[in-house]
C-alpha cells in the first residue's frame, strides 16, 4: 500500500482525485494539505464524502510520501517545491502547467515528463516526476495525434472546443456566477489559449515538420463538467484509411476509443474515457473528441500516470461508469 500526499485540497480536481483514491485498493491517503482549512473534516468542503471518508485537512506535510499529487492554481507548483522538500524517493505528479513545456521540465534537478499516456506511457513508466496534461490539451491532442504520428497534418487546424463550469475552478468570477453561466454560451482567450503550447509541442514530437498554424477556439459551455471538442483539417484519404490509422494508433490504449456512431458529452462524464469520431466531407476530416475535464482532464489521468509510475494496472480505482441519464 503506497502513502498519498494532496497539496491544494480544495478545489474541484482535488475533489475527484480523493474520490478515486479512497476506492484506489493500492493507495492509502497520507495527508491532504490545506493552510486555509486546516482542522476542518474533508467532507466539509467535499460534502459527498461524508461516510465515506474520516480525515480532516492538515497545514503539516509529509515528506516521506510516496506520491504527491499538486492541485495548486497555474504558477504556484514552482513555489510550493522550492519552499518544501520531499523524499528521494517521493514520486510528484503536478496537475498545474508549470512543468508542461519543454523548456519548464527541467526544475531543481527534477526531470518532469509530459503525462499523456497515449504519447509516451514507456516514459511515464520510468519517470519520477509527471507533469499532467491541460484538459483541452486533452481532448485535442488525442484529435490530433494519429494524424501526426503519420505526417498528415499538412494544413491549418480548426479546433472549437467547448468546456463545462468546472473548468474554471472554484474561485468566482463574473462569468463562473449561475446567474450569468446558465443558458449562456461565450468564447473566451480566442487564438491564445495557453493549451496550445503543450498542443503543438506534442504534435511536433511526432511531425518534426509540422509548421501549419493550430486555430483554437475555446469556449464556455452552460453545463458543468466535460469538453466537446470539433477539429478539422485537409485530409487527402479515404474515410476508412482514417479510421483504420486513429483505431490502430490508440490499439493498446486503455481508456481512448474510436467510435463508429457519432458521439456525445453524456457518454464521458464521470469516466476517464475519450471518445473520437471520425467525419469526411469532401477534402476535410472532422474529428470530434469528448472527455471529462475532471477526470481524463485532470485527476482521472493523474491516476492513471499514477498506475503507471508504480506499475499498477493502469485501470486500477478510476472510475469507468458514465451516469447516462
Amino acid at each position: 500500500m503506497i502513502q498519498a500526499g494532496i497539496i491544494g485540497g480544495t478545489g474541484y480536481t482535488a475533489g475527484e482525485l480523493i474520490r478515486l483514491l479512497i476506492h484506489h485498493t493500492k493507495v492509502e491517503i497520507n495527508f491532504v494539505f490545506s493552510t486555509s482549512n486546516a482542522g476542518n473534516k474533508i467532507s466539509s468542503i467535499h460534502q459527498d464524502l461524508i461516510g465515506s471518508l474520516e480525515l480532516s485537512f492538515t497545514d503539516a506535510i509529509n515528506s516521506n510520501v510516496d506520491v504527491l499529487f499538486l492541485c495548486l492554481g497555474h504558477g504556484n507548483s514552482k513555489i510550493f517545491l522550492e519552499n518544501n522538500t520531499f523524499s528521494d524517493a517521493t514520486k510528484i505528479i503536478d496537475l498545474g502547467n508549470d512543468f508542461r513545456l519543454e523548456k519548464e521540465q527541467f526544475f531543481q534537478e527534477k526531470q518532469f515528463v509530459y503525462g499523456l499516456p497515449e504519447l509516451q506511457k514507456e516514459a511515464i513508466q520510468n519517470a519520477k516526476y509527471i507533469a499532467n496534461p491541460g484538459c483541452f490539451a486533452t481532448a485535442i491532442q488525442l484529435a490530433l495525434l494519429p494524424l501526426a504520428s503519420a505526417n498528415l497534418l499538412n494544413d491549418t487546424v480548426h479546433v472549437n472546443a467547448v468546456t463545462g463550469a468546472t473548468g474554471a475552478g472554484t474561485s468566482l468570477s463574473a462569468t463562473t456566477h449561475f446567474t450569468w453561466r446558465d443558458n449562456n454560451f461565450s468564447h473566451y482567450k480566442p487564438f491564445t489559449h495557453q493549451h496550445l503550447g503543450e498542443i503543438n509541442q506534442s504534435v511536433k514530437s511526432l511531425q518534426t515538420d509540422f509548421d501549419t498554424e493550430i486555430v483554437f477556439m475555446p469556449n464556455r459551455g452552460d453545463f458543468s463538467r466535460g469538453i466537446f471538442t470539433t477539429a478539422y483539417t485537409n485530409f487527402e484519404g479515404t474515410l476508412e484509411e482514417a479510421k483504420t490509422l486513429y483505431k490502430t494508433f490508440y490499439k493498446d490504449a486503455k481508456f481512448t476509443f474510436v467510435s463508429d456512431k457519432e458521439i456525445h458529452l453524456k457518454q464521458v462524464v464521470n469516466t476517464n474515457k475519450c471518445l473520437l469520431h471520425l467525419h469526411k466531407h469532401e477534402n476535410k476530416l472532422l474529428i470530434t473528441s469528448v472527455i471529462d475535464n475532471l477526470l481524463k482532464g485532470a485527476s482521472g489521468q493523474a491516476v492513471q500516470n499514477m498506475n503507471l509510475m508504480f506499475g499498477f494496472e493502469e485501470t486500477e480505482g478510476i472510475q469507468l461508469k458514465a451516469t447516462y441519464f
